[in-house]
C-alpha cells in the first residue's frame, strides 16, 4: 500500500502522478487536485481545468486575468468559419 502525500491515507489504491521530475502519490483525485492545481491569481480557485496563462501566472479564466490587468486573453475564440 502507497501514503497518500496530502491527507496521509495508506490506501492499497493510492497512484503516482509524475510532473516536472517529481513522483507524487494520492489516495484520490481530490488529494492530487488540493496539491498540484494552480490557483487564480485573482479569486483563489483551484484551476482543475484549462484555465488561462499571462506569463508565469495562472487563471480561472479570462475574466479574472482582465482583472489582474492581463489583456489579450479570452476565454473563447473565433476563427470566423464554420464547420
Amino acid at each position: 500500500m502507497a501514503v497518500c502525500e496530502n491527507c496521509g491515507n495508506d490506501y492499497d489504491m493510492a497512484f503516482e502522478v509524475h510532473a516536472q521530475g517529481a513522483v507524487h502519490t494520492f489516495d484520490s483525485f481530490e488529494c492530487a487536485i488540493h496539491v498540484m492545481a494552480p490557483v487564480c491569481e485573482h479569486c483563489g480557485t483551484k484551476v482543475i481545468g484549462h484555465g488561462v496563462q499571462s506569463g508565469e501566472r495562472w487563471y480561472c479564466c479570462a475574466h479574472c486575468a482582465r482583472q489582474e490587468g492581463t489583456k489579450g486573453l479570452v476565454d473563447r475564440v473565433t476563427t470566423g468559419t464554420t464547420a
